[in-house]
């Protein structure tokens, strides 16, 4: 046996380390039993911290307490030399066997403690209906850690400190924060009372961050999860059956008063899109009356001119007429007679009148006037023979022969195409008509022979 087996034998050199499986705050005693003092530490002794750990030496001098930390991973030599903790201590260790005073404690920043919790039976009220409560009970599990471990240790005394104890008081603080958590939880979010059993994640969220923010400021630890597993209602309870009966009553009456609104909506929309697709049929209309006036003028443009002129050459005379008889008869204050009035009449009669006489004379003597005004006048067009057309349902043109010719001759028109004249019965196909033979040329023309090129 060595000498190092001998002095680790007698106690003279210790390990210290946490061979706990489970812990949150562990505290190591030496295994010396014939040191008196069981926070007696040797030089020489051994410290090892595993990651996830922190070692916090606590001692006392001139009746003052220190901490000291050492964090994991940490394996080495208790000495002077290379454990600086020794540099506050040392004055009360002597060199050799006698060891120095300190409590070691581990703290498990990795682990996690799980501290169920159930708050008992307590009055719920809906905000809308403050004359009923409804029993409630609420159970879950708060998790927490140690992060910060110097605030910990600076919230509890570790030479008197018990896990059981934290747990507890961690416990009775969940407890009352939930409680004033869940009875606030209708009137801070209009939820129905008899809804809030459905309704827990939502609730567990909002306890979740009031949580955070009440209790690990008090004892230094973090909330890593808050989970509300049940909100039980006592649904035998009198309150229960009269909430639920009200709040069936005037949901009920709000589908009801919801389908009203939807129907009457729905109603006023068919009505407005069937006002909406009767002006559309107007407008369609009217448009389709114009543009067939429009083609009825195109297609009898000389009648409608020569008609035109006779309508205003039959106003021009009435004109002529009553200013004339204004000029004539009128008499102005001294006696005399309105010649100014008599003067433009018979001026502006004169000029329609001479209109009128112009197209009457042209009317009846065509070539004669012609031939007087060749200079002037410009001749009537030629008739020609016009059709009008049936494409997708609906009458285009009119056309004339070359115009028909042209359309023939690029697909847009042949002989099964319905046409119509003035003077027709009805639409009529283009190949029995005899008139329009010469737009699909002459039947059984043979092919024009080659020219034979030159010698």
């Amino acid at each position: 046996m060595g000498l190092f087996d001998k002095i680790k034998e007698d106690g003279l050199m210790n390990v210290i380390r946490c061979d706990e499986p489970s812990y949150l705050v562990w505290k190591w005693r030496p295994s010396d039993e014939t040191t008196k003092r069981e926070n007696g530490i040797r030089f020489g002794s051994s410290l090892r911290v595993k990651d996830g750990e922190v070692a916090v030496f606590v001692y006392k001098q001139n009746d003052n307490l220190y901490e000291d930390f050492i964090e994991g991973p940490f394996d080495g030599i208790i000495e002077t030399k290379n454990f600086p903790v020794l540099a506050n201590i040392i004055g009360v260790a002597y060199d050799g066997d006698t060891p120095f005073q300190a409590e070691v404690y581990f703290i498990n920043t990795a682990g996690i403690i799980q501290v169920p919790f159930g708050v008992p039976y307590f009055d719920l009220f809906d905000p809308r209906y403050q004359d009923f409560s409804v029993p409630a009970a609420v159970r879950g599990t708060v998790t927490f850690k140690i992060t910060d471990y110097r605030e910990f240790v600076k919230l509890h005394r570790l030479i008197e400190f018990s896990l059981e104890d934290l747990q507890d008081q961690v416990r009775d603080k969940v407890i009352q924060n939930v409680k004033g958590i869940v009875a606030n939880i209708p009137s801070d979010t209009g939820m129905p009372a008899v809804q809030i059993e459905r309704n827990i994640p939502m609730v567990n969220t909002v306890a979740e961050a009031k949580l955070k923010s009440s209790i690990e400021p008090i004892f230094g630890i973090d909330i890593v999860t808050t989970d509300i597993s049940a909100i039980e209602l006592d649904k035998t309870s009198t309150g229960y059956q009269e909430l639920k009966k009200v709040t069936q009553d005037v949901t009920t009456a709000t589908v009801q008063a919801q389908t009203a609104a939807n129907v009457k909506n729905i109603a006023a929309m068919q009505e407005i899109n069937a006002e909406n697709y009767r002006e559309t049929l107007r407008i369609q209309r009217e448009e389709g009356q114009y543009a067939q006036h429009l083609q009825t003028q195109s297609a009898n443009m000389a009648a409608f001119q020569v008609g035109a002129q006779t309508e205003v050459g039959v106003a021009g005379a009435q004109a002529l007429g009553q200013m004339g008889a204004a000029g004539a008869t009128s008499v102005n204050g001294s006696g005399g007679m309105n010649l100014t009035g008599m003067m433009t009449g018979m001026a502006l009669g004169g000029a329609i009148g001479q209109n009128l006489a112009g197209t009457v004379s042209g009317m009846m003597n065509p070539m004669q006037n012609m031939s007087t005004n060749a200079q002037t006048m410009v001749p009537p067009p030629v008739p020609t023979n016009t059709y009008h057309v049936a494409v997708n349902g609906q009458a285009s043109g009119p056309f004339d022969i070359a115009t028909l010719t042209t359309m023939a001759s690029n697909g847009s028109f042949n002989k099964d195409s319905l046409v119509w004249k003035q003077g027709m019965a009805e639409w009529t196909a283009a190949g029995n008509v005899s008139e329009l033979s010469s737009v699909f040329g002459v039947p059984g023309m043979p092919p024009i022979p080659p020219v034979p090129p030159m010698n």
